[in-house]
């Protein structure tokens, strides 16, 4: 059943979908796929749960550019939580006009972790923007669209990305082939559920079902790359996890106390 829905939806929209809502999906496409490909990049230059952290005052710049975009009401607590969250953003990236210039517990070079630093604040602020697209647009594109674009927009940029830098190479190793398949098969699982999740289920309890995310990136760090983190990481860590949560426990009880009011 769920192939023959899908079917005629792009049978009645095309794979273009709504007139009205192409631009929002394309926006989704690419502001998404770039905030994947600059993830992975601060993956490559930083430590896994640093790069995960920071992602993770996500839920602050999406309530700022919900309250740009789409109105929303953004209060003294949501200034909160943004110190919060960039208080944690430099606990991490320690820059040295800050921490002095000989900065300790940073893996590899310090150059190496700033460009992975803003790389996934960039990542962060794209990938916030594609849950204001989301929410934006609501139920009125169905969520295999909003991933079609994801995809093909991603798949693109990245074939002119390899070309433009003659990086359009497999590796050598059948292993590492195979977890670059899985990378693409769990980053792609990873965006369809939580489309779907954004389109059934309000945005505060998703956000806080996906701080789990900084707990697995610290227990997968340590067990399978033996790397331990840092106090500052930790004590970053905490800020942002705080923020975020806080962001997103106060957005749901918003919510459900306007739907209680319409309810009466």
């Amino acid at each position: 059943v769920g192939d023959i829905n899908v079917t005629f939806l792009f049978f009645r929209t095309g794979f273009l979908g709504p007139k009205g809502k192409r631009i929002f999906l394309f926006f989704r496409g690419f502001l998404g796929s770039s905030a994947m490909i600059l993830l992975y990049y601060a993956f490559q230059v930083m430590p896994l749960a640093d790069a995960t952290v920071i992602t993770f005052s996500s839920p602050v710049f999406t309530s700022l550019l919900a309250w740009i975009f789409l109105k929303e009401k953004y209060s003294i607590w949501d200034l909160l939580f943004t110190v919060f969250a960039i208080t944690g953003v430099i606990l991490i990236a320690r820059p040295p006009f800050l921490f002095g210039s000989n900065v300790t517990g940073i893996e590899g070079s310090y150059t190496d972790h700033l460009k992975g630093t803003i790389a996934a604040i960039t990542s962060t602020v794209s990938g916030a923007s594609t849950f204001v697209i989301i929410r934006k647009v609501g139920k009125s594109v169905h969520y295999f669209l909003s991933i079609w674009y994801y995809a093909v927009i991603g798949l693109i940029g990245c074939v002119i990305a390899l070309f433009v830098m003659n990086e359009w190479r497999l590796p050598y190793c059948g292993k590492d082939r195979v977890l670059l398949i899985l990378i693409g098969l769990l980053g792609l699982g990873g965006q369809i559920f939580l489309t779907k999740a954004l389109q059934i289920e309000k945005a505060g309890p998703v956000a806080i079902m996906k701080t789990m995310d900084v707990v697995f990136a610290f227990i997968l760090q340590i067990l399978f790359l033996n790397h331990l983190p840092t106090w500052w990481t930790v004590g970053g860590a905490l800020c942002v996890v705080a923020s975020s949560s806080g962001t997103a426990i106060r957005k749901w009880r918003q919510s459900l106390k306007k739907a209680k009011q319409n309810e009466i």
